[in-house]
């Protein structure tokens, strides 16, 4: 539901808001009302091309794009464009990027990528890596919209400075913004993955035989490794038999694998009853009382 009420909202960004960009343009010289125009609906086909095929490539582009119809709104409230023009463009705006920002359609597009029978359950991003994520996003998206306009503006210094952020901007964050799309617990037939590029430097694989139970982790009363990233909120409990061995992502100037023991972990499902749910459907059993010390 909540991917094509994205998909209705992005339509709604160009059918009721655009009025706005030619609020924002008007008065101004024929180069920037064109690049103004080309440059809105080259980023709305972008987002609804990305929104009509989910995949967790495509997760990682509508919410990328679709959140940049923010920042033109803001531009267009801050050149001109009359409150009733940006209120109609700001509102399916805001609705869009919360819709593809929402946990149930990010599980949609990385499920639209699942091979057989496997389940991904999109786990949520660590507070930290979040918020230098959105921060990168915001520096981009102001070169990629000042750059163009500067240049049919035929300001030239904030041009040249605008396009050298962009182009930088483009060829470093990409990859790590997508990283963000590719954490996953996965459930298999033959156990339990936990696929998170951010926090491992390695695939952690439970085999069904070594997993005892699954079950929401108690706060302040577990003795479960915190593998979330860390992250605020509930988080599932995943409890071992025996030992599994997590290789951890490296630091900068590691010159070794770092890897860390674990009977119990935890993991940070966006949805997580939906986890929960998985699990008992897979036949994992509740969550056990942890030993006691």
């Amino acid at each position: 539901m909540t991917t094509w009420g994205a998909r209705l909202a992005w339509l709604a960004v160009a059918v009721i808001g655009g009025r706005a960009i030619g609020d924002a343009a008007a008065g101004r010289s024929d180069p920037v009302q064109i690049v103004a125009t080309i440059g809105a609906w080259a980023g709305w086909a972008a987002g609804a091309v990305a929104l009509a095929v989910p995949a967790v490539a495509t997760l990682t582009a509508v919410r990328v794009v679709v959140p940049g119809a923010l920042a033109v709104t803001v531009a267009c409230a801050v050149f001109g464009a009359g409150a009733g023009s940006v209120l109609a463009l700001g509102v399916p705006a805001v609705l869009a990027a919360v819709l593809v920002g929402a946990a149930e359609t990010g599980t949609a597009f990385v499920q639209a990528s699942a091979y057989g029978d496997e389940r991904r359950l999109l786990l949520r991003p660590p507070l930290g890596y979040l918020a230098a994520s959105v921060g990168s996003w915001l520096i981009w998206v102001t070169a990629m919209l000042a750059a163009p306009l500067s240049w049919a503006a035929e300001a030239w210094v904030p041009a040249v400075i605008a396009t050298v952020v962009a182009a930088a901007t483009l060829w470093l964050l990409p990859r790590r913004w997508h990283q963000l799309s590719r954490r996953w617990l996965v459930a298999v037939p033959a156990g339990l993955v936990v696929h998170d590029p951010v926090v491992f430097g390695d695939t952690l694989m439970l085999p069904r035989p070594q997993v005892t139970s699954v079950g929401l982790a108690e706060l302040g009363a577990t003795d479960a490794i915190d593998l979330t990233g860390p992250t605020p909120g509930v988080a599932v409990e995943i409890r071992l038999g025996s030992p599994a061995t997590a290789v951890l992502a490296p630091h900068p100037g590691d010159t070794q694998r770092r890897t860390v023991a674990v009977r119990a972990l935890l993991v940070a499902p966006t949805r997580p009853g939906a986890a929960l749910a998985e699990a008992r459907h897979r036949g994992y059993a509740a969550q056990t009382p942890p030993p006691s010390t």
